[in-house]
């Protein structure tokens, strides 16, 4: 059986249509059809995200084993500005030399072409 035919299998178990599914899940219902036809390969959110609706795990099958998903979040909350400022204070009177070189490398790869034709003219004028 095929992923797509299990998602629509559970699907019809629970007695959801695509557009149900869909404003469940958070997917668009082109994502649904997709999955249930078999198009395309769909992402490890989409299929976390249905197993999480329909109460079952699609991420690891007969055909694609996985053995582990690994998922990366970055979420910053600021709660107390003065402190974010004074952190921010403290980050830059640490590190401002790096910070400086950072920036010159920034500057030269964004500006190499005019400082190698100023290079190339001056060089070509003697």
């Amino acid at each position: 059986m095929t992923l797509g035919e299990q998602v629509k299998e559970k699907r019809i178990q629970h007695h959801y249509s695509q557009s149900e599914l869909s404003a469940l899940s958070g997917l668009t219902v082109r994502t649904i059809q997709r999955i249930e036809n078999n198009e395309g390969k769909p992402s490890l959110h989409s299929l976390k995200t249905l197993g999480e609706v329909l109460k079952s795990n699609f991420l690891a099958t007969e055909d694609s084993p996985v053995e582990k998903a690994y998922e990366i979040s970055f979420n910053v909350k600021i709660s107390n500005m003065n402190q974010f400022v004074s952190d921010l204070k403290l980050l830059i009177q640490k590190n401002w030399k790096v910070i400086i070189l950072v920036c010159l490398v920034i500057w030269l790869l964004n500006s190499y072409t005019d400082i190698k034709s100023g290079i190339l003219d001056g060089w070509n004028s003697k």
